[in-house]
Parts: C-alpha cells; sequence; structure tokens
C-alpha cells in the first residue's frame, strides 16, 4: 500500500529492454507486465518499478542513483549474476557494514549487491 510522502516506485532506463528483462528474470525470478513495446514494470521486489527503452543508462559514474540489492549468500548471488550475463563492474569488497559488489545488466545499468561481513 503506498505510504503518504515516501519512495513508491522506481523507473530505471534501458537500452535493451528485452534484454534487461531476461536478465532479471533469470538472475532473480523477476516477472514483468509490460505496457507497449517500450515499457516493462516488476513489482514485488522490495520496491516497484519499471524498465523504459531509451538510449542512456543508469551509471553510478555518470551521477546516477545506485539500487542496492541484499543477499544472504553474496558469492552464489555474484554467480547467478554472472550466468544471467551481468558484467562484474566491481569485485566483492569490504566496506564498513560488510561486503558488496557491483554489476551491469545487458541493458546498460549499473547495480550493487551487499551482504553483513559474514555473508558467503
Amino acid at each position: 500500500m503506498p505510504v503518504h510522502e515516501k519512495i513508491n516506485y522506481v523507473e530505471y532506463p534501458t537500452r535493451n529492454l528485452p534484454a534487461t528483462k531476461a536478465f532479471f528474470q533469470a538472475a532473480f525470478g523477476w516477472r514483468f507486465t509490460d505496457y507497449g513495446p517500450d515499457y516493462a514494470a516488476f513489482a514485488d521486489e522490495g520496491l516497484d518499478g519499471g524498465f523504459f527503452s531509451a538510449e542512456m543508462s543508469a551509471r553510478s559514474d555518470n551521477g546516477s542513483a545506485l539500487i542496492v540489492f541484499y543477499s544472504a549468500k553474496l558469492e552464489d548471488t555474484l554467480a547467478k549474476v554472472e550466468a544471467a550475463g551481468g558484467e562484474i563492474v566491481k569485485p566483492v569488497f569490504s566496506f564498513p557494514g560488510g561486503r558488496r559488489f557491483h554489476f551491469v545488466e545487458p541493458g546498460g545499468n549499473e547495480f550493487a549487491v551487499w551482504s553483513e561481513p559474514d555473508g558467503q
């Protein structure tokens, strides 16, 4: 249920909508609802949102916000991301709250995955 003045939805550009959808279906088990040929929505993935066809993509080195997933088993998630065609752009590294890695999905968008310090 939407909450007054709280983040409710996120939209991401993608240079390849079919590849982006296939990646998230394979790596994370997401399902999409298509709204025409240039937009696909997802729900119940922690935050609802969608991808729209565009020439640009969201990358933190270009100043974009970074969406970060949580994983109880970081290396298992990394393997699923790679198997689904994701490119690891920052291998697993430690930070004060745990460990994480960054990846780019086939549509060009950067995401990250984090785990607690002992999350294997």
